[in-house]
C-alpha cells in the first residue's frame, strides 16, 4: 500500500514537471515568433501551471486508488518544494506575495486532481 501511495506520487511529479517542460517550449516559441506580450504570458502561464498541476494531481489519485487528497497536495506540494529551492538557491530569491498565492492555488488544483483521481479510479472498477 505504502510503496503504491509513493510510485502514485512519482507517477505525478513526473507529469507535473514533463507538462510544465512541454508548455514552456511552446510558450518560448509563441515568444520568439509572435507578437506575444507578456500581460498575456502572465495569465498563460498561471492557467498552465492549474491545468498541470491539476493533472499532476489527477494522475496521483488514479494510481494511488486511495487517499487522493493526500496525494494531490503532496503532488502540489512537491511542486511547490522545487520551485522554491530551484529561486532560492538559484536566484537567492524568496517568493513574493503573489507568487505565494499562485502556489497556493496550484496546490489546490493538485489537491482537486487527487480527489478527482480517486473517484475516477474506484468508478472504473465497479
Amino acid at each position: 500500500m505504502q510503496n503504491r501511495q509513493f510510485t502514485a506520487l512519482l507517477y505525478g511529479w513526473i507529469a507535473v514537471l514533463g507538462l510544465i517542460f512541454i508548455a514552456s517550449v511552446i510558450l518560448a516559441l509563441l515568444l520568439r515568433f509572435t507578437s506575444f506580450n507578456d500581460p498575456t504570458l502572465t495569465w498563460v502561464t498561471l492557467i498552465v501551471g492549474l491545468i498541470s498541476l491539476f493533472l499532476g494531481g489527477l494522475i496521483s489519485g488514479v494510481k494511488g486508488k486511495a487517499r487522493g487528497w493526500l496525494l494531490g497536495g503532496l503532488t502540489g506540494l512537491g511542486f511547490t518544494l522545487l520551485t522554491f529551492l530551484v529561486q532560492y538557491l538559484g536566484y537567492q530569491q524568496g517568493f513574493s506575495l503573489s507568487q505565494s498565492l499562485h502556489h497556493v492555488g496550484f496546490v489546490l488544483a493538485a489537491l482537486l486532481g487527487g480527489m478527482v483521481g480517486v473517484s475516477v479510479s474506484s468508478d472504473a472498477q465497479e
